[in-house]
C-alpha cells in the first residue's frame, strides 16, 4: 500500500478546508481551528461509519443504507457498536451534501453536528474537572464562528462540497498510526504552537516521542495497561506509546489544563482507534484537581517548564496528600519575572506519586534539571537514585522543539527495578542530529532514522558506546553529588604512540629547536620593552 497516495489526499483536503476559511476573512481567527477541526472530524466519522457497515455487509453502500427500513437500520447500528460513530440517515454527508441548496443551510449543517454530538455524548464526550461534559461538536459551530451572517451559508455550502467530493476508502481505515500522527500534526500545525499564550501547547517531535515509546516498554509485551499523561497536550506522546503496546492493549488517561488541548486530544484518540478512551480525558488543573486517582501502568509527559502559578501556589501545599505527592516541595514565587517558575518540578513529583509500585514513566525536563545541585530538583533526583528508581536519561540535541530553545532530556523512571540492579544508563545525544529551517525562520533538530535507532538500541541493550552512552554505577552518581550528566562520566582518554628510539629523539629535537626560538623571542621582546620603559619621561600637564 503507498500511503503517500493517501497522505496527499488528506492533506489536500484540510489545505482546501483552510482555504474555505481564509477566503471568508477567517484565517487566523480563534475559530479556525475549531472549524478545520469539526469539520475534518465530521467526515473522518461519516466515512468510517460507511467503511465499517460494508465490512459488516459488503451490499451495504449509501443507497442500499438509504433504502433499509428503520428498523434494519436501527440493527446495523447495534452490530456496529463501538466500531463506529452513531449516525442518523439524515445526518450523513451525502445526504446534507443534496439539501445544501435550501434557505438557511448553515442552521441546517449546525443542527446535523448538534445531532451527531447528541447521540454520541456517551463515548466522544470530555469531561472537565469540574465535572461538566464537553460534547464532540459545538452546538451552534458555523454560526458563532463565523460573524458575518451573509457568509454563514457560503461557508458551510463550501465545506460540504469538499467533504463529499473527497474520498476515504478502506486504505485509509488500515494505513495505521504512523500515517494519522503525520495527518495529525499537519492539521494542528497552525494552531499549537506559541502564539497560543500563555497555555501554548508544544507539540512533541514524533522523533522524540518514538524513542520515549520504544525505551519504556523495551522488549516487554504489557497488555491491559493503563497509559497517562497529566499534561498530555494534543497527545502525541501518549498516542506513540499506545501503538508501541498495542491500542488494544492499552488504555489511555490524560488531563491537562487547555480546552483546545482536550479537544486535539479526542481527535487524536478517534483517528487511532482509541475511542474507548475518550471518557478518561479530563480537562482541567492536574496539581490542585487530580482527577486521576489511580495507579498508573506508564506514564509519559512532557510538562510545562516555566509558567506563573503563583495565584494557586499556596494551595498546592494545602491539599490533603501534599506531603506524600509534593515531598520536595513547591516551587517558590521569584521576585522579579514569575512566568519563570519551574512548574515541571511539581509534574515529575505527580508522576512518580501517580505510579504503579511496578510502574514505568518518562518525563521531558530542562538539562539544567540533570545538575542543579540546590532545591527541588536536587531532592527529586536524590529520591529516584536512593529509591533505585532510576532507569536511565537520555539528553536530546539542542532545538529538538521547533518553538523552544531550551535544552532538554528525558528521565526514564522505573519503580519496578530489581534491587541488584545497581546502576543507570546515560545517553548524551546532543551532537546528534541535523539543523533545518522552518517555514516560519525558526531552526530545529531532526533525528535521522538511524540516529533514533542508536538511541534506543543503546539504551535498551544497555550498549556503552565511546562519548555517547555510559552505564554508572548507582554508588559513583551519589559520589558526584547525584548528578545525571552522561558527559561526567565519560573515560578520560590518554592516546598513547608508539615509537622508535630515533623517532622520539627527532621529535625532542624538533620541539627543542621550537622551545629555543620562543625563548629568543621572548628575550628580545623583554629587551624592546625595557627600552620603551625606560624611554618614558614625566612631564607636568
Amino acid at each position: 500500500m503507498d500511503n503517500t497516495k493517501y497522505s496527499s489526499l488528506v492533506k489536500q483536503l484540510v489545505d482546501d478546508l483552510k482555504g474555505i476559511f481564509t477566503t471568508a476573512g477567517l484565517g487566523g481567527e480563534p475559530g479556525e481551528y475549531k472549524l478545520l477541526t469539526q469539520s475534518f472530524l465530521y467526515k473522518f466519522i461519516n466515512d468510517k461509519f460507511l467503511y465499517e457497515a460494508k465490512v459488516f455487509d459488503v451490499k451495504n453502500d449509501y443507497d442500499t443504507i438509504m433504502k433499509m427500513t428503520d428498523d434494519d437500520y436501527e440493527f446495523l447500528q447495534m452490530d456496529l457498536g463501538n466500531k463506529s460513530a452513531k449516525i442518523k440517515r439524515e445526518d450523513l454527508i451525502e445526504s446534507l451534501f443534496n439539501q445544501q441548496n435550501e434557505e438557511g443551510f448553515s442552521t441546517l449543517f449546525d443542527a446535523t453536528l448538534n445531532d451527531i454530538a447528541v447521540d454520541n455524548n456517551d463515548i466522544y464526550s470530555v469531561e472537565t474537572a469540574g465535572n461538566t461534559e464537553v460534547r464532540l461538536f459545538d452546538s451552534n459551530l458555523l454560526r458563532d464562528n463565523i460573524l458575518d451572517g451573509a457568509q454563514q451559508d457560503v461557508v458551510a455550502r463550501a465545506i460540504i462540497n469538499k467533504l463529499a467530493e473527497t474520498k476515504f476508502d478502506e486504505h485509509i481505515f488500515v494505513a495505521g498510526f504512523d500515517f494519522f500522527s503525520t495527518i495529525f500534526e499537519y492539521m494542528i500545525k497552525d494552531y499549537n504552537k506559541d502564539g497560543g499564550g500563555k497555555y501554548a501547547e508544544y507539540y512533541t517531535p514524533h522523533a522524540v516521542a518514538k524513542i520515549i515509546a520504544q525505551i519504556l516498554v523495551g522488549k516487554d509485551q504489557p497488555e491491559n495497561v493503563r497509559i497517562y499523561d497529566p499534561a498530555a497536550g494534543s497527545g502525541s506522546l501518549l498516542m506513540t506509546l499506545a501503538s508501541k503496546i498495542g491500542t488494544d492493549r492499552a488504555t489511555v488517561y490524560s488531563q491537562d489544563i487547555s480546552q483546545k488541548s482536550s479537544n486535539l486530544l479526542r481527535l487524536n484518540l478517534i483517528l487511532n482507534g482509541l475511542s474507548h478512551s475518550i471518557r478518561n480525558i479530563v480537562q482541567g488543573n492536574t496539581i490542585l484537581n487530580n482527577k486521576h486517582s489511580e495507579k498508573m501502568d506508564f506514564i509519559v509527559s512532557n510538562p510545562p517548564f516555566k509558567l506563573d502559578f503563583s495565584e494557586w501556589r499556596d494551595d498546592v501545599e494545602s491539599l490533603p496528600e501534599y506531603n506524600d505527592r509534593f515531598f520536595a516541595g513547591v516551587p517558590k514565587i521569584p521576585k522579579k519575572k514569575k512566568s519563570a517558575m519551574a512548574i515541571y518540578e511539581l509534574f515529575i513529583q505527580h508522576i512518580m506519586y501517580s505510579l504503579k509500585e511496578n510502574g514505568k514513566a518518562a518525563v521531558v525536563v530542562p538539562t539544567g534539571f540533570l545538575t542543579a545541585q540546590t532545591g527541588i530538583d536536587k531532592k527529586i533526583r536524590q529520591k529516584l537514585v536512593d529509591k533505585n528508581w532510576l532507569a536511565g536519561v537520555v539528553s536530546m540535541p539542542s532545538n529538538i522543539f521547533a518553538t523552544t530553545g531550551t535544552n532538554v532530556s528525558v528521565v526514564f523512571i522505573d519503580k519496578g527495578r530489581a534491587e541488584e540492579q545497581e546502576d543507570v544508563f546515560l545517553v548524551d545525544a546532543s551532537n546528534l542530529g541535523s539543523k533545518v529551517k522552518e517555514d516560519n525562520g525558526t531552526q530545529k533538530t531532526v533525528l535521522s532514522n538511524d540516529e533514533e535507532h542508536q538511541i534506543i538500541n543503546s539504551f535498551v541493550n544497555n550498549e556503552a558506546i565511546e562519548d555517547f552512552s555510559v552505564s554508572v554505577k548507582l554508588k559513583d552518581v551519589k559520589a558526584r553529588n547525584y548528578s545525571l550528566s552522561a558527559g561526567q562520566y565519560f573515560p578520560v582518554k590518554i592516546e598513547y604512540v608508539d615509537m622508535t628510539p630515533g623517532e622520539f629523539s627527532n621529535k625532542m629535537a624538533i620541539y627543542q629547536d621550537e622551545l629555543n626560538k620562543l625563548f629568543a623571542e621572548g628575550k628580545k621582546l623583554e629587551e624592546e620593552i625595557g627600552k620603551s620603559l625606560s624611554g618614558v619621561k614625566y612631564e607636568k600637564g
